[in-house]
């Protein structure tokens, strides 16, 4: 009887290979390298962790939960920067304009000036040799040569070419101080920051010196509660804008002569853009006698009434990708996703039509869209999921795209740039063209290798709910990318 139990149970296991033997091969592991050895050994074995090598034609050479959803942080971007190259192309440009509408009297405009947002992240002085106010010069420049010395109207920012809502699903309120979790708005100046610097150069107890751009500006306002502590302490930081407002909290303890800089977020992105240029005008003494007016709504723009009085015209988005990729930019991100939809759908640019871009777009190429879950473009968000499956066939069929040159290059080059600049081994140098990502509890690295004997591999390591310090999980993480590179 136990004979026949187990001759049966042979039986049925034969028959489900011979069905269906491929579904079973793709759940074991391709473990060639001992990649499980070096994260069983290490520190970090109680982190989840999954990783993945392909060859050019996409053939899966090692793999380890290579089907299991991980949060991926900024190699998010990597889908994000695919689907925006592949919308809006690489020569795309923004077209910020200036309108008068109304007439011009002498020295004076009679009605209102109008500057219409279409989405440009680059508002500040990434692409103009650090000169913040570029931009807003030049306006200003046109105005001056018309003769306008006074605006007798509204000033008006028109952010209408994106939807209202600032920020996509999921991000968490203690990230929204900062930098990296800025509002998204058609109208963006200085991606939406102030910039603070702090100066402990007083005694020991005393209250450290603080100056912001733009002009010390009392669109934010500053309660200073720091602390200059004894000069062998640590830097203690703590900054937070109250929800809700442009009243941020400084209480950090800050060693003597210690020099601090935080670029901190500012509530009502168009508004601070308006406001900033007024005070830019006047600053230049053409006076601004009405009032500030944000407006949503769209307008034809093609009427006889609004007449263009300059016109700003962005780098190429070629170079924006850059930004995003390289310096792994959230608030680039999200613009450009933004920008994609509202230019796709001809309608306000929302996030979550930017997303059904990304599905879109995914399907297209052939990734599993049941194996993702999106809730924005910058990998920010905590509902943000994916498979590393999925993110390394996308790389492979990225490098059949006509503009694949500019998403490679859009990438960071080990131990040259970006994220990755000071990352790896001699022997690696140029040899990663890569994307990292890290928020809390996540770190992650993918891109397209060259390995120690020339042949092309693409790649991704992800570590998720991890508890050590993420220097060592960089540790772990770099040692399985080199692993990969000498064996191949």
């Amino acid at each position: 009887m136990f004979k026949h139990v187990i001759t049966t149970a042979s039986l049925l296991f034969s028959m489900l290979l011979t069905v269906n033997p491929s579904h079973l091969r793709a759940q074991a592991p391709v473990l060639s390298l001992d990649i499980p050895e070096i994260i069983e050994q290490s520190r970090a074995d109680n982190a989840f962790w999954s990783v993945i090598v392909r060859d050019t034609t996409g053939k899966i050479l090692e793999g380890f939960n290579i089907g299991k959803l991980v949060r991926p942080a900024s190699n998010l971007k990597l889908l994000t920067s695919a689907t925006v190259l592949n919308e809006l192309g690489a020569d795309y440009t923004y077209r910020t304009v200036m309108y008068g509408l109304g007439y011009q009297n002498g020295s004076s405009w009679e009605g209102n000036i109008i500057i219409r947002g279409s989405g440009d992240p680059s508002i500040s002085g990434k692409y103009y040799n650090e000169d913040r106010f570029y931009v807003f010069n030049k306006f200003y420049k046109a105005l001056k040569a018309m003769g306008i010395e006074e605006i007798n109207g509204n000033l008006v920012g028109n952010d209408a070419f994106f939807d209202q809502q600032p920020y996509p699903k999921g991000w968490a309120w203690n990230d929204l101080s900062f930098y990296y979790g800025v509002e998204t708005s058609a109208l963006s100046f200085n991606n939406n920051t102030v910039d603070l610097t702090v100066y402990a150069d007083g005694d020991i107890g005393d209250t450290p010196e603080i100056e912001w751009f733009p002009f010390d500006t009392d669109y934010v306002k500053f309660v200073n509660e720091q602390v200059i502590s004894p000069a062998e302490s640590e830097y203690d930081e703590f900054y937070r804008r109250l929800m809700g407002t442009n009243r941020i909290i400084l209480r950090s303890k800050l060693p003597q002569n210690y020099v601090e800089h935080e670029a901190l977020s500012v509530l009502n992105a168009s508004r601070f853009f308006i406001d900033t240029f007024k005070k830019y005008l006047e600053d230049g003494n053409i006076s601004v006698n009405g009032r500030l007016i944000v407006e949503s709504q769209q307008q034809d723009w093609n009427s006889d009434q609004y007449k263009i009085l300059a016109v700003h015209e962005s780098v190429p988005l070629r170079k924006l990708l850059q930004q995003l990729n390289k310096e792994s930019d959230n608030f680039y991100a999200e613009m450009l996703l933004k920008t994609s939809a509202a230019e796709h759908f001809d309608i306000s640019g929302s996030t979550e039509l930017g997303i059904m871009l990304m599905k879109d777009f995914s399907a297209s190429i052939g990734l599993d869209t049941t194996k993702m879950e999106l809730s924005d473009g910058s990998g920010m968000a905590a509902s943000t999921l994916i498979t590393v499956k999925n993110l390394s066939k996308l790389l492979v069929e990225m490098r059949d795209h006509h503009q694949f040159e500019v998403y490679k290059n859009s990438l960071s080059i080990s131990g040259v740039d970006g994220s990755l600049e000071y990352r790896f081994p001699a022997s690696m140098v140029g040899k990663i063209y890569g994307k990292t990502g890290y928020v809390s509890g996540v770190r992650s690295l993918s891109g397209y290798m060259e390995s120690s004997s020339g042949k092309p591999l693409i790649f991704c390591v992800v570590a998720n709910n991890y508890t050590k310090e993420t220097s060592y999980i960089d540790y772990v993480q770099e040692k399985i990318i080199q692993k990969i590179y000498r064996s191949y």
